[in-house]
């Protein structure tokens, strides 16, 4: 990270993300304020099913931090009570029901969430690659916010393996990134600076490039000359597409 100056000249953010049909990049949201569908594929709770509506929540999270309306639905038969359960406990917000889709709401971009080899039918695929434990079928969910920041970590097209050793690093990575935050939020606020604010929205406007993101908030956590309030609300803001509570502790350290 260069040294912070004056504020980057830099164009309307737009959300690209490959289409898995193609292997090209297209828009997300084409149509400035138009609606945007994310559907997730998922049937079945298991760690894959749980990454693609992760993924799914990713999505809505970044169009909507771009101020893109967004339709969220979950298509799948088997255990959806059960995934959606799960889903919550991992801080991913509902999906309405997208068996009864009917012909939709004139949204002008569809994007379809599924795993590797799905074929949805029509608008744009975006595949998530498998994630697997190796002690259960079922994923881990004695700790969600370990095992969201776990699944965050890894660039969504290559496999992932959730064993004991990855969850303990997410674990001690968020305990420790919350005790901070807790930290910076007693000294005076201070905005978030131009630069990173830029290098936080080009990393998720680029293909949801979620891990680019978390190396964004490692560089901010140790950069010298930067203040602490201005930590703070660079974690804060990131957060709002993470979903990682990272402001869960503030007032409770001594």
């Amino acid at each position: 990270m260069h040294a912070y100056g004056p504020p980057p000249a830099y164009a309307q953010a737009v959300l690209r993300i490959t289409d898995a049909r193609t292997g090209e990049p297209v828009e997300a949201a084409p149509a400035r304020r138009g609606l945007t569908r994310v559907e997730a594929h998922a049937s079945g709770l298991t760690p894959t099913t749980l990454r693609v509506l992760l993924l799914s929540d990713l999505l809505v999270r970044a169009l909507e931090l771009g101020g893109t309306p967004v339709w969220s639905l979950l298509t799948g038969e088997h255990e959806q009570p059960e995934l959606r359960a799960a889903a919550r406990a991992l801080g991913i917000r509902p999906f309405e029901d997208g068996g009864d889709l009917g012909s939709g709401l004139g949204e002008a971009q569809v994007l379809h969430v599924a795993t590797e080899g799905a074929e949805p039918t029509g608008g744009v695929l975006v595949a998530v690659a498998p994630a697997d434990s190796p002690t259960t079928s079922a994923p881990d969910l004695s700790d969600p916010a370990a095992l969201r920041l776990a699944l965050l970590s890894h660039p969504r097209d290559l496999p992932v393996r959730l064993d004991a050793a990855v969850l303990e690093e997410a674990r001690g990575t968020l305990a420790h990134w919350r005790g901070s935050v807790a930290d910076w939020a007693r000294q005076p606020s201070r905005p978030v600076p131009d630069e990173v604010r830029a290098e936080l929205r080009t990393a998720w406007e680029d293909d949801l490039d979620v891990p680019e993101v978390l190396r964004v908030l490692r560089r901010v956590e140790t950069w010298p000359e930067l203040p602490d309030g201005a930590r703070f609300e660079t974690y804060a803001y990131a957060d709002r597409l993470l979903g990682l509570e990272l402001t869960r502790d503030i007032g409770s350290l001594a």
